[in-house]
């Protein structure tokens, strides 16, 4: 289980994730944060994910995109990367500050201008990972098509 802050924009406070299985599937996108620069293989797979949000809803489960970095400017650099984007439901971006989560999981990318590993995990329901894939490189990103497969 973990519990990370919404970033801002969205609604506030925090995700449990204990909490949002409850309520169906849930898909956690880990992003690579900012290693410098906004990851554009990131914003890609986001968009991709966001362009089937109403399939993720039609299925009732919920999308998380964590995105990891330095505590201290965190929050700017997540809010940058949203830019004007509203996320729709059933997206949360939430925030992994000082890579505590990314460190927790064995994702941390500890290499210069690296972060995490391009993650995509699905729950089931039932609190069960049904699916995994962890890239190694900055591309290898999961499919909005294959996590709807998963589901």
């Amino acid at each position: 289980d973990f519990e990370l802050e919404v970033a801002a924009g969205q609604r506030t406070g925090a995700v449990r994730l204990s909490d949002v299985t409850g309520e169906g599937p849930v898909i956690i996108a880990i992003l690579r944060g900012f290693p410098g620069r906004q990851c554009p293989a990131c914003a890609g797979q986001v968009a991709d994910l966001v362009r089937h949000a109403r399939y993720f809803q039609e299925r009732n489960a919920n999308v998380l995109l964590v995105y990891p970095g330095p505590a201290s400017e965190l929050k700017a650099k997540a809010k940058d990367f949203l830019k004007d984007t509203k996320l729709p439901s059933p997206f949360t971006m939430l925030l992994d500050p000082d890579y505590a989560f990314t460190n927790a999981y064995g994702l941390r990318w500890n290499a210069p201008q690296e972060t995490a590993y391009p993650t995509t995990i699905v729950i089931g329901k039932d609190g069960k990972i049904d699916f995994v894939n962890i890239s190694r490189t900055h591309r290898g990103r999961t499919t909005a098509a294959t996590v709807l497969d998963q589901l």
